[in-house]
């Protein structure tokens, strides 16, 4: 039987150089990603092995790498990420990231900044 299963990673925090303003990429700031892939992990639900599982471990420090290099965009970000994750794991059926800017240099009161994106 087919089994179609998400791995998620929440909430992973990064102190990272992206912005448009040279300060930002200066002085850095806090990002959130969340990221959540799809795939068929039948073979993994009934062998328990994680050689037949999407290993998430190897998916967290793809989004780690990606999130080590400065970009002026949280678009470029993202992109990067979906790029680096399909590349690695060219079986999965979707894959989802979303990057958030705590506390953007709007002039006001802003919790964070998101952009999602997906494949």
């Amino acid at each position: 039987m087919k089994r179609v299963g998400k791995i998620e990673l929440v909430d992973m925090e990064f102190f990272s150089n992206h912005g448009c303003f040279e300060e930002e990429r200066i002085i850095g700031n806090r990002f959130i990603v969340n990221c959540s892939v799809v795939y068929d992990c039948s073979k993994a639900a009934s062998s328990d092995n994680i050689e037949d599982a999407l290993n998430y471990q190897l998916l967290y420090d793809i989004v780690k790498r990606e999130m080590a290099i400065p970009s002026h965009l949280l678009e470029h970000v993202a992109g990067r990420i979906l790029d680096s994750i399909k590349e690695s794991f060219p079986y999965i059926l979707e894959a989802q990231v979303s990057v958030d800017k705590i506390n953007p240099p709007l002039g006001g009161r802003v919790g964070a900044s998101r952009v999602v994106m997906a494949l």
